[in-house]
């Protein structure tokens, strides 16, 4: 559900950069204040882990579509929403810069779409109430699946708002929304049962960190040296070596659009924002559609290159998130 920037004036792409700008400048303040400094590394690894995820469209069945967690709802869980809504954005940032997934124009609406419905309404209006302090098995697959369809539902609402209110494309209100809901439907469900999978490991591991967030409270004396060490694993594997297999049907919103006009992409408006954006993007994505740039002869990479952005793109996200975590921990007052 990465938008491009192909959907999107100026106006509305400005206004969704404002909104996320200011988010994120919210969340750092409470951050500052309320971080708990031995969840720093995890912000990292979870990063990395959802950096990797991303990469892995799984096909939605008999449909021609495919789709991919967002990762939002599994990292409020763990982390608490703010935690949470700066390292999806360091996610999308990396993404967008280093790796074109997404447009830098459509940046801000996609940390908005991907970010604030899952950690701040879908996590705290729907998976706390349904999971409760202590939730057994089955009720923390109920939680997980409907917050998870919540999130995806409204992501995917407010995309195609975005993309009408732009008016730089044809694209009818009715008839896209009549083709995005649905198959988002069926993402938010896998996207559920997967964050209920890792949460139930996570669970068996170390449950006072679940039950902590569930309490909105941080969890004492936590050891998580193995818990990191099992992330970053599982980072390293999801975007070294199972992104090979990622489906290769587009996805929800490129599925809606070609449904709608025959083409899974929109043509580049002629405005100079756009096209500046367009090149700036060209230059700086090191590893475009994650692969490697085709060489002379236009060879393409294959799995060598997706490992290559697997890996790299985790040990920047890492690595960013972080230094979040690091710039924001709690300085001990003085006096």
């Amino acid at each position: 559900m990465h938008m491009a920037d192909a959907l999107l004036s100026p106006a509305v792409g400005g206004t969704l950069w404002a909104a996320s700008a200011g988010t994120i400048a919210w969340c750092s303040a409470r951050m500052r204040r309320e971080l708990d400094d031995r969840k720093v590394p995890l912000m990292g690894v979870l990063g990395a882990f959802v950096f990797a995820a991303q990469m892995i469209n799984f096909t939605i069945p008999a449909t021609g579509s495919s789709g991919h967690l967002g990762g939002g709802l599994l990292l409020a869980i763990l982390l608490g929403p703010h935690a949470a809504f700066l390292t999806i954005a360091s996610v999308l940032f990396i993404q967008a810069l280093f790796f074109a997934d997404g447009g830098l124009l459509a940046l801000g609406c996609n940390i908005f779409n991907l970010g604030v419905f899952p950690a701040f309404l879908a996590y705290p209006l729907v998976y706390r109430p349904l999971a409760g302090r202590h939730p057994g098995q089955a009720r923390l697959v109920l939680a997980a699946v409907v917050a998870a369809v919540t999130a995806l539902q409204l992501g995917a609402f407010a995309v195609v708002v975005e993309t009408t209110a732009s008016g730089i494309s044809a694209l009818p209100f009715a008839g896209f929304l009549l083709l995005m809901q649905p198959i988002h439907l069926a993402i938010g469900i896998i996207e559920g049962l997967a964050t209920a999978a890792v949460i139930a490991f996570v669970v068996r591991a170390r449950p006072e960190l679940v039950t902590a967030a569930l309490a909105g409270r941080p969890a004492e004396q936590l050891p998580l040296r193995g818990m990191l060490a099992g992330f970053a694993l599982a980072a390293l594997l999801l975007g070294g070596v199972v992104s090979w297999f990622a489906s290769e049907h587009p996805d929800g919103l490129e599925w809606s659009i070609a449904r709608l006009t025959g083409e899974t992409e929109l043509p580049q408006p002629a405005g100079r924002l756009h096209g500046t954006l367009a090149e700036v993007q060209e230059k700086v994505a090191v590893l475009p559609d994650y692969t490697l740039r085709p060489g002379p002869a236009a060879e393409p990479a294959g799995r060598a290159g997706t490992s290559l952005a697997g890996v790299v793109g985790g040990l920047a996200t890492l690595a960013l998130c972080a230094l979040c975590g690091l710039l924001l921990k709690k300085r001990p007052r003085r006096g």
